[in-house]
């Protein structure tokens, strides 16, 4: 696959950190690529395994960067758990360790709050991890609830560094109880089968993007989506090597699609 093969493709799933910013810090080309897919009237959706935001704190923090996305082009792994627990257990309860975003989804499909007995205990990003809710998440598991995390990244990039994402941080619970998470994001191709539905198209139309191997590329190969690796994120290139599959196609940035 080359960039003019890309370039032909009608629909773009594209991961968002790593590949549209870092943080609070709008990453270089991703303008002029954003102003290409809408110019050239592509589909395309911003799917990230991040489920802290709403798709609308999404299109807001964009806004703030420059770019004016509709919300209706974010898809998170928030919402994906969502859909999956409505399937699998209609009016059920959770609790959750999570932010607004993750909350929120929980409710739209109709489950509530639990912190006795829940069906579920949901873990995602959260800036309100601590000790206690940690024991509490233990001992519900323990009493017979079913882990779920929204995905299974260790780690998500920032502007100075790294954090602990969704798989740092439900560790402990798994080693802690013996059990092990259900995750829903990436590279779940459930997630990916979703954002098909979603954009309309066949995956032979549409294309991946995303800075990690582990998560975003095998995901595309699996679901048999072209894929394309972005340096600008967590994967270097001499991390490619490392494993077993590779992607479609390696770019520094997206604003190297845009002619």
């Amino acid at each position: 696959m080359n960039v003019e093969t890309v370039r032909n493709k009608n629909a773009f799933i594209c991961d968002m950190d790593g590949v549209i910013y870092h943080g609070n810090h709008l990453l270089p080309g991703v303008k002029e690529f954003v102003d290409w897919l809408q110019r050239e009237n592509k589909k395309f959706l911003f799917l990230t395994n991040s489920s802290e935001r709403s798709p609308k704190e999404l299109h807001q923090k964009l806004a703030r960067l420059g770019l004016n996305v509709a919300p209706e082009h974010f898809y998170t792994s928030a919402l994906a758990t969502g859909i999956f627990l409505q399937k699998q257990h209609p009016g059920g309860s959770a609790f959750v360790i999570g932010e607004a975003g993750l909350i929120n989804a929980v409710y739209d499909a109709g489950l509530t709050m639990n912190s006795v007995n829940p069906d579920y205990v949901i873990i995602g990003e959260s800036t309100s991890y601590t000790y206690e809710s940690l024991v509490k998440a233990v001992n519900l598991v323990r009493n017979g609830a079913r882990l779920i995390g929204t995905n299974p990244d260790l780690t998500g990039p920032v502007e100075k560094g790294i954090v602990p994402a969704t798989g740092a941080l439900i560790a402990p619970v798994e080693l802690a109880t013996g059990s092990k998470a259900y995750y829903v994001g990436k590279p779940n191709p459930l997630m990916m089968r979703h954002a098909l539905k979603l954009l309309n198209s066949p995956r032979e139309e549409t294309v991946i993007i995303g800075d990690r191997m582990d998560t975003d590329i095998i995901a595309g190969i699996e679901s048999e989506i072209e894929t394309i690796l972005v340096l600008s994120g967590v994967t270097s290139e001499d991390q490619i090597n490392r494993y077993a599959y590779r992607p479609g196609l390696v770019l520094a940035g997206v604003g190297e699609i845009c002619p």
